[in-house]
């Protein structure tokens, strides 16, 4: 008998133990590459049965697992933003996490399997509006569509009750709490909290306590008792055991801190700041004595600080064991992330913890998170460490594999294909010299309000270690929460140019008002002492310099409105430029604020406008096929609808823009389209659908790249090093690294998902 081929990337559980930090082994062959950390993470949830095993999500779709105490993380994706977590008391493998459905784990966060609604009953998923937001629809007459679980609990008896609290949906204020007896095979509807949120749904050996903004909620012996009303403005909550007692601590708008020793029945004030205010908190499960608490803004030497206060006796007395402002604890081993921080200025520079999560078993082990990191403390806050990143030298870092960043593109050195710049959000840019292995910060020079995101850099391809870049004060352009409420003309940025392969950053950009750059375009054929160079302003148009970038003139003429939302170029070797401008509207076609595709064939002097395709107004990129650049792909984002939005996808035409027609649906929110140089035919679509797609033969048929299924995608770029490789850069996900043709084998995080509507 042959022998069982074992795949390379499907490892058993005991080798995800890593020996030094860094990213946890994944069980397909993708690797997520970058510093770490770098975005919002949430709600460390702690196993009961081994602290070393830890669940959290972020706000970008992203969740995260690690199984050695924080030394390396795997990110999964659960189609949308995960809002809570719970572990199964009797069976340590079992895990449970909610979002618009109720998914569980039985192989300790391996695989996933939606359990409500039942998948079976014609539950369909949807993608649409501009996020291309998660919702299902479903024959599962017991699901409240339309909701999100806010909380989870799994009781611990012989036959224990899962509970799962759904939050109130748009036009509504109640929390529904629904019960299974069959291990979520059948649900009902358990109650109804009419204007009550529901913040935490705890066990005790007899009864069930929901803990909501307004009351504490008591089932036992089948019937419901509401207990003392909780005090007033309480919006975070945390129950744990101790004595035969439950001790409830809650934080409330003002920011004091409330607790109950005896499960909500009565309150009493526990701790109000004489400055500040008391945010995030959370106690042992089964040391409920002990609590920690996030604070935000407290006064004291040498000013104020952000940090956490600790209470070990049910919170008559509390101390601060970690306390930050404008430079890291003492009692902190820090990441890349705190060296960012500025030397003075500001009071604070360090966030306050959005959330906690401390052991049920150990009391002395809690975590935190917040805007850039997570860290956490394994001896009750003598000392924390940040667990989003490795040190790899003195000054380089690499992920642990907890990931929460934005990245456009994975820009390479034409003298050294091992030096790689990732521009980002939030974090500015980063460069490798070791062909991703490590990283460093590469935005030395780069003005403090200008640092927030890079969104390109082009590469001199004649003049060694010279490079521009397009910098933003403003993050996740052209997503239109980012221009609702403001005037893209008081946006903050610019361009910059390096002569050290991006070490450090002069300003480059006089003539141009500070504006947002979305992207750059070199003309290779200018000289080399005097570049031409296109940026795009992001509500003013279009900029051209003829002098290396010292100086830049606006370059308007025929481009229609009076603020365009000037979003991506695209030159061809002739020379010819084509413009694509953003959507100021997420309306039906003809409402105004359109996007648009123009033309220009003398050097950005004049522009002319294309014909979209019909039902198109989200443009989002233009990609020629180089060895017929007549031959253009246009990358289109779909107009909402209720059911499946339309207009989006790509789009080819074959006669310079005279005539389109379709040639990808299969997701309505495409960002990109990227053509393989060496063989045109192939072709890679990403976007914001959950997937990215692959075609070898020009666009008549895709294939999926399986493994990849990170909600949010930006783009693919084919690895130089490797054209058997590919990069996808990401909306909140970082930078997928990985084969360009996975394979029909590699598993993925939910083996069976539900069939997506088209």
């Amino acid at each position: 008998m042959p022998k069982r081929r074992v795949l390379p990337w499907i490892l058993p559980a005991i080798l995800l133990a890593a020996v030094k930090p860094g990213p946890a082994p994944r069980f397909d062959p993708w690797t997520i590459i970058g510093p770490g950390g770098g975005g919002t993470m949430i709600a460390p949830t702690i196993s009961p049965h081994d602290p070393a095993i830890v669940v959290e999500h972020c706000d970008m779709t992203g969740a995260y697992i690690t199984l050695d105490g924080a030394q390396s993380w795997r990110m999964f994706s659960l189609r949308s933003v995960v809002g809570t977590f719970a572990f199964d008391p009797r069976n340590p493998k079992v895990i449970y996490a909610g979002n618009e459905a109720l998914w569980r784990s039985q192989d300790t966060g391996r695989s996933w399997s939606m359990i409500f609604p039942d998948p079976k009953k014609n539950t369909v998923e949807h993608q649409n509006g501009d996020h291309s937001e998660y919702s299902l629809t479903t024959g599962d007459a017991s699901f409240p569509a339309g909701r999100s679980i806010s909380g989870i609990l799994v009781e611990g008896a012989a036959n224990p009750r899962m509970w799962v609290a759904f939050g109130p949906r748009r036009g509504d204020t109640a929390t529904l709490l629904y019960v299974s007896s069959d291990d979520g095979k059948t649900w009902t509807r358990a109650r109804e909290f009419p204007d009550e949120r529901i913040l935490e749904l705890a066990a005790e050996p007899d009864a069930l306590l929901a803990i909501g903004n307004r009351h504490v909620h008591r089932l036992a012996n089948n019937a419901w008792t509401q207990l003392a009303e909780v005090p007033a403005g309480v919006t975070r909550a945390s129950a744990g055991r101790a004595g035969g007692s439950t001790f409830i601590y809650a934080t409330a708008q003002r920011g004091e801190i409330h607790v109950s020793e005896d499960g909500g029945a009565s309150w009493r004030a526990a701790q109000t700041p004489a400055s500040g205010r008391f945010e995030a908190i959370a106690t042992s499960a089964r040391n409920g004595r002990v609590a920690y608490a996030g604070f935000r803004g407290q006064r004291g030497a040498p000013g104020a600080f952000n940090g956490i206060s600790k209470t070990t006796d049910g919170g008559r007395t509390w101390n601060f064991i970690h306390q930050e402002s404008n430079r890291p604890s003492p009692s902190l081993v820090p990441s890349w992330i705190e060296s960012r921080a500025p030397a003075g200025g500001r009071d604070i520079f360090f966030d306050t913890p959005w959330s906690l999560g401390v052991a049920p078993t150990d009391p002395d082990i809690c975590y935190a998170t917040d805007l850039f990191r997570t860290y956490r403390t394994l001896d009750g806050g003598k000392t924390f460490e940040t667990v989003t990143s490795a040190r790899v030298g003195e000054n380089t870092w690499t992920t642990r594999g907890l990931d929460v960043t934005t990245n456009y593109g994975v820009h390479f050195d034409p003298f050294d294909v091992r030096h790689l710049i990732i521009g980002y959000t939030d974090i500015g840019a980063f460069q490798s010299h070791d062909g991703g292995k490590s990283w460093l910060s590469a935005t030395t020079g780069v003005p403090g309000n200008w640092r927030n995101t890079t969104y390109w850099v082009v590469f001199d391809p004649q003049v060694k270690d010279r490079l521009w870049g397009a910098f933003s004060g403003v993050h996740d352009l052209p997503r239109p929460k980012m221009w609702r409420n403001r005037d893209p003309k008081t946006y903050v940025g610019g361009v910059g140019i390096s002569e050290n392969g991006g070490a450090t950053w002069q300003l480059s950009n006089e003539g141009m008002p500070q504006t947002a750059v979305t992207h750059l375009v070199l003309d290779p054929a200018s000289p080399a002492d005097a570049r031409t160079l296109y940026a795009c302003a992001f509500g003013r148009g279009v900029y051209k310099s003829i002098d290396r970038g010292k100086s830049w003139t606006l370059k308007n003429d025929g481009i229609e409105g009076e603020s365009p939302f000037a979003w991506r170029l695209t030159r061809a070797t002739d020379g010819t430029l084509y413009l694509v401008v953003a959507r100021r509207s997420e309306g039906h076609m003809g409402e105004g604020g359109d996007g648009a595709l123009y033309r220009s064939r003398d050097g950005a002097e004049h522009w002319q406008k294309i014909a979209l395709p019909a039902n198109v107004n989200g443009p989002v990129g233009l990609t020629l096929d180089p060895r017929n650049e007549r031959r253009m792909y246009l990358a289109a984002w779909g107009q909402g609808r209720p059911d499946v939005d339309i207009g989006g996808g790509v789009y080819l035409t074959t006669d310079a823009g005279a005539t389109w027609k379709p040639i990808f649906q299969e997701g309505q929110h495409v960002y990109d389209v990227t053509v393989d140089p060496k063989n045109p035919q192939v072709l890679y679509v990403c976007g914001f659908d959950a997937a990215a797609w692959r075609s070898a033969d020009g666009g008549a048929t895709w294939s999926r790249l399986r493994g990849y299924t990170f909600k949010w995608g930006h783009r693919v770029i084919i690895d130089p090093a490797d054209p058997k490789l590919i990069y996808i850069t990401t909306y909140g996900g970082s930078v997928w690294h990985g084969p360009a043709q996975p394979g029909p084998d590699v598993p993925e995080d939910i083996p069976n998902p539900v069939p997506v509507a088209r």
